[in-house]
Order: C-alpha cells, then sequence, then structure tokens
C-alpha cells in the first residue's frame, strides 16, 4: 500500500470471493433440498406417533441416554489423561501415544468395533475379569454396554488430545509463577487448568455428544436389538426396510432440530475450537510443581491403562488379521475389488473437501465481506448440523428415481463424504492460510504481485504440507464411512467396510480380522503416501522452484 493512500491492504479480485461463495450457496441448497425432498416425498408425518408409539419414545430415550452417559464417561477420563500428559512430557512412548489419540478421528467405526470384540466379546481378552467384577449378572458387550464403550474409546482420546493442546497453551509466564510459588495440584487445577479448559469444554462436550448422538455403524453393530436403536439406525431401518418415508422424515427432523439446538448453542459459546489440534512447543514449557510425589505414582498408572485402552483392540486386529489377511487375498472373498471401490469413493470425496475449503476460506473477510464469509464458514459446518445419513436420506428421496446404476450412487457417496469431511478440513488449513504476516502482505501488494504469482511464492510453501494432511485426512474419512454407503450400496458390491460388517453379520472372525487389518494398513499407507508428497523440496534434498 502507498503511504497516504486509500487503497486497502488487499484487494479483492472476482476469484477470491464468487467461487466460495458459489459453493456455500450450493452446500444450503444440498442441506435443504434433501430436508425438503423428505418432507416431500413423505406422505404424512404423524407427530403423535413419537409420543403415542412406545418403540419411537424408546429410541429417543436411549439415543438421548447414550448419548449424555458417553460425554459424562468421556470427559470424566479426558481431563485427567490430559492433565497427567501435561505434567510428564517425557513419558515413555508419549509422542507415539499423541498420534494414536489424533488418528481416533479417522479410525474406520467398523474396525475399531471388530477390535473391540476381540478384547471385550463373549471370548474376550478381558471378558474373564468383567464376569468376575459382576458375578451377578455377568458381561455383557452388547446393547448400552458396548455402544458407550466404543463411544468412550472414540471420543476420549479426541477429548484428550484437545484439553491438552489448551493446557499447553497456558502462558509460560504463569506457569513459571506456580513453579515457583510451588502450586499444589488443587491450586494449579483452580488458577491454571480450569481456566485454560473451561472456554472450550461446553464446545467439546456438545461435539461429543452430536457424535455419540448420531452414532450409526457402533450401534448397528453393538447395539443388541430393537432395544438399543438411535435415531440414525431408526432413519436406515425405516428407509431400507420398511419404506416408510414418514417415519423416516419425522426422526430426521427430531434429530435435527435436536442437533441444531446443540450447535446453536456453541456457536452462542464461540467454541468452535480446534477440531484438528496442533502440537505445542514441548521445550518451551516449563515444568509443572506437581509433577513429583504421589501424583506422578497416580500418572504412572493412568497412563498406562488408557494406553492398553487405546492399543489393546489394534493389537488384536494384527494379531487376529495376519492369518486372516492371507487367507482372504487366497480365498478371492472380493478384499481386492472392494478396496478398489473404496479407493474409487474416497480420493474424489477427499480431494473435493479440499478444494471446497480453499474456496471457501479465499473469501476475504475485509471491505464489508466479512457477512459472505460467515456465509461460508456456516456452509462449512452444516454437516456437524445435519447429519450424513439425514442429508444422504432427503437425497435418495430426491433423486431415487434415477438411481438405476450403481456408479451413480457410489458418485453420490462420494459427495457426501466430502460434505461431511468439510468441517475437519477447514479447520485443518485455516491458520496455515491465514498465517502469512502483516509486513509480507502489504510488501506483496507493493510489488503487485497477485494471483498465481502471490499463490506460487507466498502461500504453496506454507500450504503444501497442510494441504497433503488436509487431502489424508479427507480421504481416511471417507475410507473408513460404514453409514452413507450402507444406504446407497449394495450389498453384491461391498466397499472395504461394509465387507468387514457383512463378515462379522455371518460370524467370519477370522476374515473380519483380515479385512479390519488390510483397512488399517491401507490407512496408514495413505497418511504416509501423502506425507511424503507434503515435504517440502528443500527437505528432499532439491532446489526450491
Amino acid at each position: 500500500m502507498v503511504p497516504g493512500s486509500n487503497t486497502p491492504p488487499f484487494t479483492h479480485r472476482g476469484w477470491r470471493i464468487w467461487p466460495g461463495t458459489a459453493l456455500s450457496l450450493c452446500l444450503y441448497g444440498l442441506g435443504m433440498g434433501g430436508l425438503g425432498a423428505l418432507l416431500w416425498q413423505a406422505p404424512a408425518i404423524d407427530i403423535q406417533s413419537l409420543w403415542s408409539s412406545a418403540y419411537l419414545r424408546g429410541v429417543l430415550r436411549f439415543t438421548l441416554w447414550q448419548a449424555a452417559i458417553s460425554v459424562l464417561l468421556s470427559l470424566a477420563i479426558a481431563i485427567p489423561v490430559a492433565r497427567a500428559l501435561d505434567r510428564h512430557r517425557n513419558f515413555p512412548g508419549r509422542a507415539a501415544l499423541l498420534r494414536v489419540m489424533e488418528l481416533s478421528l479417522v479410525l474406520p467405526t467398523i474396525v475399531a468395533v471388530s477390535g473391540l470384540v476381540a478384547i471385550y466379546g463373549r471370548q474376550g481378552w478381558v471378558t474373564p475379569f468383567f464376569d468376575w467384577l459382576l458375578p451377578s449378572q455377568g458381561w455383557n458387550l452388547y446393547g448400552l454396554n458396548g455402544v458407550v464403550l466404543a463411544h468412550v474409546f472414540f471420543n476420549a482420546p479426541l477429548a484428550s488430545r484437545i484439553l491438552l493442546q489448551a493446557l499447553e497453551n497456558t502462558p509460560d509466564s504463569q506457569r513459571k509463577v506456580a513453579s515457583q510459588l510451588g502450586l499444589g495440584s488443587l491450586w494449579l487445577w483452580r488458577t491454571l487448568d480450569w481456566p485454560a479448559i473451561q472456554g472450550i469444554l461446553p464446545g467439546l462436550a456438545g461435539l461429543i455428544f452430536t457424535l455419540c448422538f448420531t452414532s450409526f455403524a457402533i450401534v448397528m453393530t453393538l447395539g443388541g436389538g430393537p432395544s438399543a436403536t438411535t435415531l440414525e439406525v431408526a432413519i436406515y431401518q425405516a428407509l431400507r426396510f420398511e419404506f416408510d418415508f414418514g417415519r423416516a422424515a419425522l426422526l430426521a427432523l427430531v434429530q435435527l432440530i435436536i442437533c441444531s439446538a446443540v450447535w446453536l448453542i456453541l456457536v452462542r459459546g464461540k467454541t468452535d475450537s480446534a477440531l484438528m489440534p496442533a502440537q505445542a512447543a514441548m521445550n518451551s514449557l516449563p515444568p509443572r510443581p506437581d509433577s513429583r510425589g504421589l501424583y506422578r505414582l497416580m500418572d504412572g498408572i493412568l497412563l498406562p491403562v488408557f494406553s492398553a485402552f487405546l492399543l489393546l483392540p489394534l493389537v488384536a486386529i494384527a494379531i487376529r488379521g495376519l492369518p486372516g489377511l492371507s487367507d482372504t487375498l487366497l480365498s478371492g472373498q472380493g478384499l481386492v475389488p472392494a478396496t478398489v471401490r473404496s479407493l474409487a469413493i474416497a480420493l474424489p470425496a477427499g480431494l473435493l473437501a479440499v478444494l471446497t475449503a480453499m474456496m471457501i476460506l479465499m473469501i476475504p473477510t475485509a471491505r464489508g465481506l466479512g457477512k459472505l464469509a460467515k456465509l461460508g464458514d456456516m456452509a462449512a459446518h452444516l454437516p456437524l448440523i445435519i447429519p450424513a445419513l439425514v442429508l444422504g436420506t432427503g437425497l435418495f428421496l430426491l433423486i431415487r428415481p434415477s438411481l438405476g446404476v450403481s456408479s451413480e450412487g457410489l458418485v453420490l457417496v462420494s459427495l457426501i463424504n466430502a460434505i461431511m469431511a468439510l468441517p475437519f478440513i477447514l479447520h485443518l488449513l485455516r491458520s496455515p492460510l491465514n498465517g502469512l504476516d502483516y509486513a509480507s502482505v502489504r510488501l506483496a501488494d507493493q510489488l503487485g504481485i497477485r494471483g498465481w504469482y502471490r499463490w506460487r511464492w507466498m502461500h504453496w510453501p506454507r500450504m503444501r504440507k497442510p494441504l497433503a494432511l488436509a487431502m489424508a485426512y479427507g480421504t481416511a474419512l471417507s475410507l473408513g464411512d460404514f453409514g452413507v454407503i450402507a444406504l446407497f450400496g449394495t450389498p453384491a458390491q461391498p466397499t472395504l467396510p461394509v465387507l468387514l460388517y457383512q463378515q462379522l453379520g455371518s460370524y467370519q472372525v477370522s476374515a473380519a480380522a483380515g479385512t479390519g487389518l488390510w483397512l488399517i494398513l491401507l490407512l496408514l499407507i495413505n497418511f504416509s503416501v501423502f506425507n511424503l508428497i507434503g515435504r517440502s523440496s528443500r527437505s528432499r534434498g532439491l532446489p526450491d522452484a
């Protein structure tokens, strides 16, 4: 900007405004179109049946009950684990444990369930201990026990990682003062820990509640019958088996109202916190005064137990999966076609999610365009308000006369998977894209560096690795999807999660373990490949362009 000029530091070109705005409007159109089709196709919506039907009352009651319990248990575990990890930064295997906690977001639900069955099922490794602990009634994984256990398995590490990031972001000056004063654990909680996490705790609780409230694959595999059915499963059953569009529409609207109310609270509380947290620089953090004595002993018990809770199901999948994987590959049970089908859905979904997130983030916020940027941000978070199965239900009713070819259904699955991954991709890319310092931006404006050259020399060096990581996460989230493909797919042409579900349903335990192990290996390959792509040319010993 020339001194004395009224020209703003950013010159907003139309290419930065209209692509993201158009995509935002398309997202709103898909969401409202799906819901509108759901209401239009339903011959009648009997609202009174929600209260007069004992089955529907039971479904709503169980959905709310299991979500509430899952939130309480997940946070009850996450808070002490986060504090323990913050206290002990030299804990053996800490870095590996953090990586496993972060991957809980993309770990395929159906794979984790198969590992939980191996540990806590009827013939599980720790089932005798639970039977001894509960001699009167015994342990049963299927039903409320299994649903809550699986939800805690997924959400406790995610919550711990987000809370740990908040604790690590405590100002160094406050940590130094607390260390000099020798404050105990209780006073540290009151003066440091609670102020650090209280701002994100309501949003985190709401996020976990929404994820558990809209749970599908976990309840499908571990629900154990009609008494343990969520709204999401009831919508699937009404649409897929009963062809009762009125009931599906009613349950979808109830789910939408509850999820919208939860996220309205989050928006009002400004708690759209880091869904994909970054790790703080550990060397700059002074030690906590409560990292010795009794608390060191307690953390020495808590962290290994928590690590075992996370790793045992994965170890069980590996042990059972190695022989099962070779048998599955040799027997020709459709593992290779299912892999090709899954990748054909996941790669376009990841690419579409990344491109859409970039276009929305490109919308400028200055010069009176803040409302457009807010519109795009809300559109990107629409999947957290309209769950995948609700959106899929409406779109299925809207275009079902033309879904005569299976490939058309797979295209729709890829589209919905991209939409569902969009909120997480947006959070991952926002900070790197907007992280340029003001001096560099101002100098580029003065030199007239815009368009492709601005992107190539200013944004690309910062965005290469985040874009590759975003692509890896978007692809991984689609690879592990079971809910949408269960609605649109065909049993004769399954993806890997559907194939695993079919094997579990027919008690092919060895084959299911092999498929689960293969899916985990595919995810590791996915992250390794995109990590290699995201490495800068300088780190590979190549000259920069």
